[in-house]
């Protein structure tokens, strides 16, 4: 027994230093990791100066604007600090630069890089700043310690913050990502390695946003982003010349919306764009860019994120059976796109003959005028097969008025050809349509759920509503209204009495997301929007091109934030008395993402004056925009109102 107790104590004096031991080696660890982080910090902070700004706005759109101190980093010996721009979306009157030595100076913005959202200052000061030595990219390794460094206290000390580097390449290769806590405080401050050395610059980025307060929503939720000083300082010289950055675009559009699964195949190249000025056409498959191998759209994307306008970039295309080689130089901006019109609106059924089948022609378009008729099945558009309608669209989308394309197609047993001037696209609305399908017998086959139905979203707290007409067959697509009601004014039973029978006659399913809080929409719960949209479609047959979001005045508001925020699925916004929200950046007018957008108001309205304003910009960039001027104290749609609205969703699939 005594032998036996013998051998069990040093077996537990053993596991006990061992523990120790482990122990003592942990603490040595993190005590060294806390020199060496320091150690890094005080290497870089002579670079790092604090930013005081005076005066300008209190409250950028939805942003209430701080007014504490901001965080800069030295790019140049002779006076040059780099920043984010989000220090400077109140315009202030007055910067004030706290120098190394402890001496405040003033300073100026001389340039602006508007793709990565960053501003370079000049400081007026003898004194000669210090300048960080830079981490190349190739040496970015994801998992490495990062440190984000900012100084807006009054301590001597920069303020840190530690973590790792998440990701390489987000926000279409313009960033760096890091777990470190990211918050105004160090916007504009250095991201830097555990030997000092910088990273990048801090700064608030969305990969859907393109504002200087895109991203901010993320601070301190371990999301932060830096782009790369190595990708600044080789255009350091324009911004000290004052020139702005900003960011490069092709002209193009892709094939399919998955952008992670899909190649990057051309489908429409838009005119007046530097693609079509290098040669590319619909069809193409971008195989190269900039050196870089393109499997998917994303790659693309990333690869033309990294560049400016006035860049040249060297693509390989396959085209057929060949690769070519072409070279385009990226533009800042493009003209504005106009829609063409060839002046009919297409049958809808589920037709086993290619080709579209003319359902209406518009009186005194280009296709009455050529002498199409109601019923001829058009077969080609500018010598390309078009079986069905969003083959017609893609087409028409690498077309402008007043080009003239080759129509060809059937009456009868005869095969007719047309030569056609396109038009621009009306807005005015015609009095009365034909039935859009011939179906005579609505109720054969299974179908999902018709009526009032209620669509439950997991993690999702929000209520939704659809109306599905009784009427509803899945061989027949159907469009969609997604109503976002005005907070306060909502009654399920009223609304679907009033689309009720309307969306019977004009093949339309009502979606009815509700906010949270019933007094008000968030601007975030736009994502709910989409994922109820997405789980309707996901269960009917619905068609793409109708797709519209209506509201009023603050639901409005959401509406115009759903349509510009997916335009890849939402065709037409319909607001009454509802501006847009304040800056809201329009997205350009794209040939294949179509936008048709309807604005209705009372003339006494107060939100008259901007309504107009704003419908004068969207039509400068060549959006379709009906306007309807209502009598004074008009109360939304009545039902000659609701009507004329039904028929213009109608015919947001006219060619």
């Amino acid at each position: 027994m005594n032998h036996r107790r013998c051998s069990f104590f040093p077996s537990s004096l053993t596991l006990l230093l061992l523990a120790t031991a482990s122990i003592g080696a942990d603490q040595d660890i993190r005590l060294q990791e806390q020199i060496a982080i320091q150690a890094a910090v005080k290497a870089v902070a002579p670079s790092v100066v604090r930013i005081d700004t005076l005066g300008g706005l209190e409250r950028v759109g939805q942003t209430l604007v701080g007014t504490g101190p901001t965080t800069g980093l030295v790019v140049s010996k002779e006076g040059y600090v780099i920043s984010s721009a989000f220090n400077f979306i109140q315009q202030p009157t007055t910067i004030l630069v706290t120098l190394p030595s402890g001496d405040r100076a003033a300073a100026e913005i001389v340039g602006r890089d508007r793709a990565r959202m960053l501003v370079l200052l000049r400081i007026n000061t003898e004194e000669e700043l210090t300048v960080p030595p830079v981490v190349p990219r190739e040496e970015m390794i994801v998992g490495q310690w990062t440190i984000a460094v900012g100084r807006t206290f009054d301590s001597p000390h920069p303020n840190l913050s530690v973590g790792l580097l998440s990701a390489r390449d987000r926000i279409w290769g313009k960033a760096i990502q890091t777990d470190a806590k990211i918050s105004p405080n160090n916007y504009g401050g250095p991201l830097i390695d555990i030997q000092g050395r910088v990273l990048g610059v801090l700064v608030p980025l969305s990969p859907q946003g393109q504002d200087e307060v895109a991203g901010a929503e993320w601070y301190d939720s371990g999301i932060g982003f830096a782009v790369p000083l190595a990708d600044i300082l080789p255009h350091l010289d324009k911004l000290k010349r004052g020139e702005e950055l900003q960011p490069g675009v092709m002209g193009i559009n892709l094939k399919g919306a998955d952008i992670y699964a899909l190649p990057a195949e051309v489908a429409a190249v838009q005119p007046k764009s530097p693609a079509r000025d290098a040669g590319l056409q619909p069809g193409d498959v971008i195989v190269q860019a900039a050196g870089e191998e393109i499997v998917r759209q994303a790659q693309l994307r990333h690869v033309i994120g990294r560049h400016y306008a006035g860049d040249q970039v060297a693509l390989v295309v396959r085209r057929d059976d060949q690769q070519i080689e072409l070279t385009l130089e990226l533009a800042d901006k493009l003209e504005p796109y106009q829609h063409p019109f060839l002046g009919v609106l297409p049958m809808r059924d589920a037709d086993p003959e290619p080709g579209i089948v003319v359902r209406y022609v518009y009186p005194g378009s280009p296709a009455a005028e050529a002498g199409i008729q109601v019923g001829d099945r058009l077969l080609t558009l500018a010598e390309t097969p078009v079986p069905e309608r969003s083959a017609a669209l893609q087409v028409l989308a690498n077309h402008e008025p007043p080009s003239e394309i080759e129509v060809q197609g059937q009456r009868a047993d005869q095969t007719l050809g047309w030569q056609i001037q396109l038009a621009s696209l009306p807005t005015e609305i015609p009095d009365e349509l034909p039935p859009a399908h011939r179906l005579t017998d609505r109720q054969q086959g299974e179908r999902p759920p018709v009526g009032a139905i209620e669509i439950r979203l997991p993690e999702e707290s929000n209520q939704c509503v659809a109306y599905v007409p009784e009427t509803y067959h899945p061989t027949v697509p159907h469009g969609v209204i997604v109503w976002l009601t005005e907070p306060g004014r909502w009654d399920q039973d009223q609304l679907i009495q009033r689309y009720r029978e309307l969306c019977r006659q004009h093949d339309l399913i009502l979606l009815a997301p509700q906010p949270e809080d019933p007094a008000r929409w968030q601007p975030t719960e736009v994502e709910f929007i989409r994922k109820s949209l997405d789980d309707l479609i996901s269960n009917y047959n619905i068609d793409r091109t109708r797709i519209v979001t209506q509201g009023d005045r603050a639901g409005g508001a959401m509406a115009w934030l759903t349509a510009l925020g997916h335009r890849d699925l939402i065709r037409g916004v319909i607001s009454f008395d509802s501006p847009l929200p304040a800056r809201l950046q329009v997205p350009a007018n794209d040939p294949i993402e179509r936008l048709a957008i309807y604005l209705a108001f009372p003339k006494n309205s107060r939100a008259a004056a901007p309504i107009r304003n704003q419908a004068e910009r969207l039509q400068s960039m060549q959006y379709p925009v009906r306007i309807e001027e209502l009598e004074e104290d008009a109360e939304p749609w009545s039902d000659h109102q609701t009507s004329q609205l039904i028929r213009w969703i109608d015919t947001l699939d006219r060619l």
